[in-house]
């Protein structure tokens, strides 16, 4: 009886991660915003187009090859910033750095704190208000195939619609959540009550009554939903008074609005 042979095993195959580049004037930059910058990021420093790639411990510098001109005639390359990084796979959820009453116009203070930072793009806040649910805030292409994860690139969400699919937002409490300084809310006493505003239903609806009058009070008698984070979620269904002052988380936003919203 013949034997047919057996087929070699097939190559395994490798799905590749796009890889992200940041570019600092010089080391000094690179130094300062250390907390800004994920283990495995490309780091170019103008100054001395030296390269470098940061690991667990601080940065690795690359040796490269010799230089290839670049040809008379050709363009000259964009004008960039102190720090462009170019994360496109991911929405980062970043802490403002203060507490906040219901009185607050928090979608300008992501925008604000995020460029103050050297992000460059747009940040919303993690609120419902009366323009807009909680649950829209990131565009409809981007809500389904972005990881959701921290300053630090460490994962808290498979995606922004896996927050809404009421659980409450059930997140991994072990893996922190940074403010745009790159502190720890979770842990810093700075953030004395580890609660979040969100004004929202557990689907991400805003609730109207319990919303701090869209944001613009901190009145004792006014009320607004927030979400305890020793729960392990963002969007636990409590109610406080709007003169308490809580933790504002901010999404990362792939197209630019009007910062002066809420």
């Amino acid at each position: 009886m013949s034997h047919q042979p057996t087929p070699p095993n097939p190559s395994p195959q490798v799905a590749l991660k796009p890889f992200s580049v940041t570019t600092f004037q010089n080391i000094d930059g690179m130094l300062e915003k250390v907390h800004l910058v994920t283990e495995g990021t490309l780091i170019y420093l103008r100054e001395t187009s030296d390269v470098f790639i940061r690991v667990r411990n601080g940065w690795r510098k690359l040796q490269l090859s010799e230089l290839i001109p670049v040809p008379d005639e050709s363009l000259p390359p964009p004008a960039v910033s102190s720090y462009v990084s170019i994360k496109y796979w991911t929405l980062h959820l970043v802490a403002l750095n203060l507490p906040f009453s219901g009185d607050m116009r928090a979608d300008f203070q992501c925008f604000q704190q995020a460029q103050q930072a050297g992000l460059m793009t747009t940040y919303r806040a993690f609120l419902s208000s009366h323009l807009q649910d909680l649950v829209t805030v990131v565009r409809k292409a981007d809500r389904y195939n972005l990881p959701i994860v921290n300053l630090k690139g460490e994962t808290l969400f498979n995606n922004w619609e896996s927050i809404f699919n009421g659980n409450g937002g059930q997140f991994n409490i072990h893996v922190p959540i940074y403010s745009f300084d790159g502190r720890n809310v979770m842990t810093d006493p700075f953030w004395p009550q580890k609660i979040i505003w969100h004004g929202s239903t557990t689907n991400g609806i805003r609730m109207v009554s319990n919303y701090c009058e869209a944001w613009h009070t901190a009145d004792l008698a006014a009320m607004g939903q927030a979400s305890p984070l020793k729960m392990g979620k963002l969007l636990d269904q409590k109610t406080y008074s709007c003169n308490n002052r809580f933790i504002v988380l901010c999404i990362e936003n792939s197209f630019v609005s009007d910062p002066q919203g809420k």
